[in-house]
């Protein structure tokens, strides 16, 4: 039986103590349709993917103002690989420099990037086409 409801975790990786954004974009997804775990500050990139995988996730949102996204969202999309959730959507958001945000999806570690303005309609939209299930 194949289940309704998608599934997202947000993470918050690393040593960022800021989730304001985190939680709005959780409550908006959750708003949207979407069952939405939310991991809690300082997560180490193991335990972001250890819950994906008790979660069973569509999506993994990740959540980095701190400057180390170009260390931990790889670090992240190989353990979700490693662990066999090759299928899930990876996005991130937060204050990312452009050059960064094209240099991580061409090592395709990303599906997406959202910076701080984006609509939760845009990250909805995106999820639902985009989809790997």
């Amino acid at each position: 039986m194949e289940r309704k409801k998608v599934r997202v975790l947000i993470g918050k990786p690393g040593l960022d103590g800021h989730d304001r954004g985190a939680k709005v974009v959780a409550a908006g997804l959750r708003d949207a349709g979407f069952e939405v775990i939310y991991t809690g500050l300082h997560r180490t990139a193991e335990e972001i993917v250890e819950a994906a995988v008790q979660e069973d996730v569509d999506v993994v949102g990740l959540s980095i103002l701190s400057g180390a996204h170009m260390t931990l969202v790889p670090k992240i999309a190989r353990l979700l690989k490693e662990r066999g959730l090759d299928d899930v959507l990876i996005l991130l958001g937060g204050v990312i420099p452009l050059d960064d945000v094209l240099k991580l999806k061409e090592m395709r570690v990303v599906d997406e990037v959202f910076l701080p303005g984006t609509e939760i309609s845009q990250i909805v939209r995106f999820i639902k086409e985009n989809l790997k299930r």
